[in-house]
Parts: structure tokens; sequence; C-alpha cells
């Protein structure tokens, strides 16, 4: 007689999570319960961001980005009431999903956040954003708020920061043709005072793609 094998449950993946002995178990949790890309995992998803352990956080994020939009407003909401690092992660996946309503929180993370590695994030999330997802009348102010953070975020002190802001200028005008002469200008001053080399060298990158000529 054959058995019947009962496909394990969401909330199997989240007991899992919960019982889980060992950073190492909590881990192959979380990892699982991200695979599944099931919204019913979004509350345990986003509890998991303020856990200490990095290795579980990363699992979320990728989780989270998965799932997208229906994220976002969970995420918006319990954002103040986090701590530093919850908040910091929680950044992360909102630049990953590109929501527009999260451009605010991108912006000022991109130009305030004393960790280098959210201003990254959020810089480059900046030149992500799903246009579509937001009205054509509000579009272009929306995008011109983007654009003066991204200029902002070039003159960063930490190079890899300036390096998210390359990146993000290079995905808004790709996005948006109206920004390219914009974005175009500002690469080519910018080009000529980087210190760095390799920035130098993206920046040149970005302008081949945006075809303009240096």
């Amino acid at each position: 007689m054959n058995e019947i094998v009962t496909k394990p449950s969401v909330q199997d993946y989240i007991k899992a999570v919960d019982l889980a002995a060992s950073s190492d178990a909590l881990l192959d949790a979380v990892q699982a319960l991200a695979d599944l890309r099931q919204e019913q995992a979004l509350p345990k998803l986003i509890e998991i961001l303020g856990y200490n352990n990095p290795g579980a956080a990363v699992a979320a994020v990728g989780g989270l980005i998965k799932l997208g939009i229906p994220a976002v407003p969970a995420l918006l909401e319990q954002l103040d009431g986090y701590n530093y690092g919850a908040r910091a992660w929680a950044i992360r996946t909102l630049a990953g999903i590109g929501d527009p309503r999260a451009i605010e929180t991108l912006i000022q993370a991109a130009k305030e956040d004393f960790s280098f590695s959210v201003r990254r994030a959020a810089s480059r999330g900046l030149g992500n954003i799903l246009w579509s997802e937001i009205s054509s009348s509000e579009q272009e102010t929306t995008q011109k708020q983007v654009l003066d953070a991204l200029i902002f975020v070039s003159q960063d002190v930490e190079w890899v920061v300036r390096y998210a802001a390359v990146l993000g200028l290079q995905g808004l005008a790709t996005q948006q043709p109206l920004f390219t002469e914009k974005v175009g200008n500002h690469l080519q001053i910018w080009q000529e005072t980087e210190p760095e080399l390799t920035l130098r060298a993206r920046i040149q990158l970005a302008l081949q793609r945006l075809q303009i000529e240096s």
C-alpha cells in the first residue's frame, strides 16, 4: 500500500525557521522559505531582517526581492520602527525591488545614511525604479528628484558609493531618454575630476552605453 506523502506547507517552513537550533540551520531554513516565493512568507521574511544574523538577513532580502511589489507596503510601514540593522536590510530590499513608493526613502538613504553600503545600495536602486508603476503626470517631477539625488551622491566621499551613482545615472537615462543629455553632461564633467581610475573607466562605459561622446 502506497503511503500518501503530504507536501510541506508554508507554515511548516516558517516553523522550521522558528525551531532552527543553530546559525547554519537558520540560514538553511530561511533560504528554503525564501525559495517558496509565497506571499504568506512575507511577515516572517520581514521579521528575519531584524535577526542578529547577516546570513539569514541576506537570504530574506533575496526572497523579498523575488516577491517584489507585494512586499513593499509592509516594508515601508515597519521601516521607522526598525532598529538600524533591520532598517538597513529593508532599504537594500526596497532598492532591489524598485517600487516608486520607496523613492523618498531611497533618496534619503543615498544622501544621508552613515553606512556606505546602504548609501551604495540605495543609489543603485534609484537607477532601477519601475517607472511604469507611477502615473505619467508624476514621472518627470519624480525623475528630476532622483536625478538631483544621484548628482549629489556623485560627490560622496566613498568611491564605491560614487560608483553606484554612475550605475544609477546610467539606469535612469536608459529608462528615460529625456534625461540622457543632462546625465551625459554631468558624467563628462565628473570624469575629468574623478580621482579613481576604476571609476573614470566606469563613467566612460556609461557614456558609451548611453551613446554619448566623451
